[in-house]
């Protein structure tokens, strides 16, 4: 199941450009070019987070978010505006925006800051506070599970142990013999090569191109570590 953003821009060039690297980081992405459509659209469908922008045509960003958090929509939302006045971000963020972004900004920025702002959101509304999310991973110490943007991934016991214990140590290098000792507790002494067949492993269910890792990372002469 893919994270799903409502883009509500009327520049139809903004709102080409904001889908496709979204559709590329893998989110389903709808978009719809008025405030009036917008609120329509969040009454009839669910959605993970709002791009929204503050200037729309029928009714402005603002009253649509508004109307959202009067009707306790919780949905997290990122405002856009050509505008960088400090009046105006303060003003998104009363009527509860979750971020702010200043147009022009970096397409993959505004991914970057999707992933934030919907990591602090799911911190702070999932049941299960033993769950670690980075990026669009999120794992679940006591229940054995792993999720990539909401949809289930299949480790096997050791698979899991060596993934939770890189991310409870995120943007530390861990040494090969190091996980070898507390993963396999001394089961293949001296020979760390089982530690490398399975982080091949992870990356090959969590990377989208497993070569060229970006979530597990090799440190030469050292061992592993999970960006964050």
């Amino acid at each position: 199941m893919s994270i799903k953003v409502l883009i509500v821009d009327d520049e139809e060039s903004i709102t080409t450009l904001i889908k496709h690297h979204l559709d590329q980081a893998g989110f389903e992405s709808i978009v719809v070019y008025d405030g009036e459509t917008a609120i329509n659209k969040l009454h009839s469908e669910k959605f993970d987070l709002v791009v929204l922008d503050l200037m729309l045509p029928k009714i402005s960003g603002v009253e649509v978010c508004k109307q959202m958090r009067n009707l306790e929509d919780e949905t997290p939302v990122i405002m856009l505006t050509a505008k960088a006045t400090e009046d105006d971000k303060i003003t998104g963020l009363n009527v509860g925006a979750d971020d702010y972004l200043t147009k022009p900004f970096s397409p993959k920025e505004l991914v970057a800051r999707i992933y934030a702002v919907l990591r602090r959101f799911k911190q702070t509304k999932r049941e299960d506070q033993n769950s670690i999310i980075i990026k669009d991973i999120e794992i679940f110490e006591d229940r054995y599970e792993v999720y990539k943007n909401g949809g289930p991934v299949s480790f096997t016991r050791k698979e899991f142990e060596l993934l939770l214990y890189l991310a409870k140590q995120i943007g530390k290098p861990v040494k090969r013999e190091l996980l070898l000792k507390d993963i396999w507790d001394f089961e293949y002494v001296g020979d760390t090569r089982i530690v490398d067949v399975h982080i091949s492993h992870l990356r090959e269910k969590l990377e989208d191109t497993p070569k060229k890792p970006t979530l597990i990372k090799t440190v030469r002469g050292v061992g592993y570590k999970i960006e964050g």
